[in-house]
Formats: structure tokens, C-alpha cells, sequence
């Protein structure tokens, strides 16, 4: 009977998760956080609760907008480089823009991180990238949670998960009832394929390329990991200042689904996007995609936001204007097509 254990003291660590690791991870990056914090916070890392204080005194009639977003299976590509800040600055990155499209600027972060096991370096660099993310769009990282769950994730695996809460005037809130037949579409370039279609792009690159993450692609210049896990752009600084006016009709996030499935959701019944494929020129990641698959461009289209980021609504008589702001904010504007009466859609033309 010596070998039998049942009865023997069991601790939280012998059943597979370590709460010092945890906390040993927080504290090495609570100085970040602190740094994202503002004078509404009214709460500091490790509360229960994040408080943070409406700013009523900003606005006649404040409206709340808030989303949530994960960045997928980039972060498997996160773990094969053994880089974790970049993901951070993703999932931040892609919840403003999100609520950049109805009008509303940021407030606070809040992110969850499910991992199998407590690696503090893993967790120091997703907080470090979380929280300079924060600080370049100008929100507070205001609270989280990092879970250890053995029995759900792999050993090395992990997943990232932000919501953001932003605020924004009632009056001004973008819902596509401005957009009208004969409004210009001007594209924002991405930075890559940002926090969309990596399950695609990584069976491509690891196993129809055969690349592992440190391997050069000579048609892109960099590594696999470096095309892979070029950072989600934040629009906010660039489209934000653009928006106390009646210049700007609408605005879309190019996510999941590329262009045929997000520029349709701001437009209203009785308008049609028709959109030139030749008014851009593709970066040569989605034409090594789409070789490397092979991929067809359809669906492409479908998966990849093909080189556009983010899409402008602009009625015609501030077309001029809108494409000037935007270059002196260090910005690539493209006109990629205009609005015309019909079903509610995406036409490509070209």
C-alpha cells in the first residue's frame, strides 16, 4: 500500500496550475500598465473591477460602443516565432477600429489571456504589447485576466481576447444612413494580412511553402514569421480627425470576410458598393498567397483584405479634401470605387 498517494496532501500547483507564476507575471508588467492609465481611472491593476469615470462633461449626449475581438490562430504563429508583443498591439489595434467605424473614439481596454501554462515571459509580452498599444490610441488598459487551463489549451498554446469601450456623440454616430448613389470609396492600406485568415495563410506558408518562421521568403524580403506577424494598424489617429464634419458617409473595418462582406455592412438599403480591382495594386503577400495555395481570387477576396484595411465613405464634394488630410497624416489614400443605387453589395468591376 506505500505507493498509493490518494489521501496525500494535493496542492493547486500538483493539479496543473501555478497562481505564483501568475502573479510573478503581473507584477513585472504592472509598471506598463500603469502607464496607459488616466486621471478617469479610478481603479489600479489587480481590483476586482476596473472603474473608470464617463467623460459626461465632453459631451452633450454620451453613447457607449464597445467590442470584443480575439486575434485568432495568429497567435499559433506567435508561438512557433516565440514572439508575443506584437499580438498584443494586434488585438488592441483591431477593437478600436472597430468602434472607429460608428464614430466613437477609445476609452478603456480589458483583455482576457487563456494559456495551458504560465510562462511569465509569454504573459510580460503580451501585456507589454497590450499596453503600448493603449498608450498609441490613447486608452487606458483599465483590467484583465490571464487563466491557467491545463485541461484546455496545449502545452505552449494560448489565446488573446480584448474588449474596448469608446464613447461617442448620439448625433454623430456613423450608421451608413448617410451614405448615398454617387458617394466616393477610398481604401486605407493594411499592414498584412492584420488579424485575418491565418488558418489559410499558415497551412500556405508551414506546410504548402514548406517555410518554418525564421526561413526567408525571398519574395517578400522578410522571414515567414516577419510577413506573418506584421502588426494589426490602428486607423484612429489618421480617420478620427476627419469626422466632425459631413465629409465622411460611413466607415468599415476590413476584417473576416474581406471586402465583399464588410463594406455591405454599413450601407443602407438601396445602395451598392462598386469597387475597381485594378484602382490598387495588391502587396505581394496576398500574390504569394494566392500562388503559393494555389488560392482563387475570389476567394481571396473573401478571406484577405487584399492590401485595404480600412474603407471611407466620402461624399463627392469632400472627396479633394478628405484625400488631402489624409496624405498630410502621412496616409495612402486610394479610391477604389464609388457607391451606386441598387441591392445592397459588392460589386467587383475591372
Amino acid at each position: 500500500m506505500s505507493g498509493n498517494h490518494e489521501n496525500e496532501p494535493l496542492s493547486y500547483r500538483e493539479a496543473g496550475v501555478d497562481i505564483d507564476a501568475a502573479e510573478r507575471a503581473l507584477a513585472a508588467a504592472r509598471r506598463e500598465i500603469e502607464t496607459t492609465l488616466d486621471d478617469r481611472c479610478l481603479s489600479r491593476a489587480g481590483s476586482f473591477g476596473g472603474l473608470y469615470r464617463v467623460p459626461v462633461e465632453d459631451y452633450r449626449e454620451p453613447v457607449l460602443v464597445s467590442s470584443t475581438d480575439s486575434v485568432g490562430t495568429k497567435v499559433k504563429v506567435a508561438v512557433r516565432a516565440g514572439r508575443h508583443d506584437t499580438v498584443g498591439r494586434d488585438i488592441v489595434n483591431h477593437c478600436v477600429n472597430d468602434i472607429l467605424v460608428q464614430g466613437a473614439r477609445p476609452l478603456f481596454f480589458l483583455d482576457y489571456i487563456g494559456i495551458g501554462r504560465v510562462e511569465p515571459g509569454v504573459i510580460s509580452g503580451l501585456l507589454a504589447g497590450l499596453a503600448r498599444a493603449c498608450r498609441e490610441n490613447g486608452c487606458a488598459l483599465i483590467g484583465g485576466e490571464t487563466a491557467e487551463l491545463r485541461d484546455v489549451y496545449a502545452e505552449g498554446e494560448y489565446d488573446l481576447v480584448g474588449t474596448v469601450v469608446g464613447v461617442v456623440e448620439r448625433d454623430r454616430i456613423l450608421d451608413g444612413s448617410r451614405v448615398r448613389p454617387g458617394d466616393a470609396i477610398l481604401g486605407l492600406p493594411s499592414t498584412g494580412l492584420h488579424t485575418n485568415g491565418y488558418t489559410l495563410a499558415r497551412r500556405i506558408f508551414f506546410e504548402r511553402a514548406g517555410l518554418a518562421p525564421e526561413s526567408r521568403v525571398p519574395e517578400l524580403g522578410v522571414t515567414a514569421a516577419e510577413a506573418l506577424l506584421a502588426v494589426h494598424r490602428s486607423y484612429l489617429g489618421a480617420v478620427f480627425p476627419l469626422l466632425e464634419g459631413e465629409a465622411v458617409s460611413a466607415l468599415a473595418h476590413i476584417t473576416g470576410g474581406g471586402i465583399p462582406d464588410n463594406v455591405p455592412r454599413v450601407l443602407p438599403p438601396g445602395c451598392r458598393a462598386r469597387i475597381h480591382r485594378g484602382s490598387w495594386e495588391v502587396p505581394p503577400l496576398f500574390r504569394f498567397l494566392a500562388e503559393r495555395g494555389p488560392v482563387a481570387e475570389s476567394e481571396c477576396f473573401r478571406v484577405f483584405n487584399m492590401g485595404i484595411g480600412f474603407v471611407l465613405v466620402v461624399r463627392p464634394e469632400h472627396e479633394e479634401e478628405v484625400r488631402r488630410r489624409l496624405a498630410e497624416s502621412g496616409e495612402e489614400p486610394v479610391r477604389i470605387g464609388e457607391v451606386e443605387a441598387g441591392e445592397r453589395g459588392v460589386e467587383f468591376v475591372g
